[in-house]
């Protein structure tokens, strides 16, 4: 593995499609062993986002979409408590 500049690395790939990722790079992104990443493909790059980056992320723009007073917990409790209740009417007749 050779530092090529600041901001990018070489590594090659073995035998088995497997490369190392340099400690630097694991220790920005807090990745440990075991971690998942996921892995895409954009054009001619290969992009590896760990697993728990992308949920930070889908989360970050799901909450713009919900008003933070809402809480949408409540309201499911809310419905499967209304839903239980039909269902035992339904069964007792």
């Amino acid at each position: 593995m050779n530092v090529t500049n600041e901001d990018h690395v070489t590594s090659k790939l073995n035998d088995n499609g497997r490369i190392v990722i340099p400690f630097g790079i694991r220790r920005q992104l807090g990745l440990r062993p075991g971690d998942t990443l996921l892995l895409r493909v954009e054009g001619n790059l290969l992009i590896a986002e760990p697993q728990q980056a992308r949920v930070r992320r889908v989360q970050e723009s799901l909450s713009r979409l919900i008003p933070a007073e809402r809480a949408l917990s409540d309201e499911l409790i809310v419905e499967r408590r209304e839903e239980a209740q039909r269902e035992l009417e339904e069964w007792l007749g």
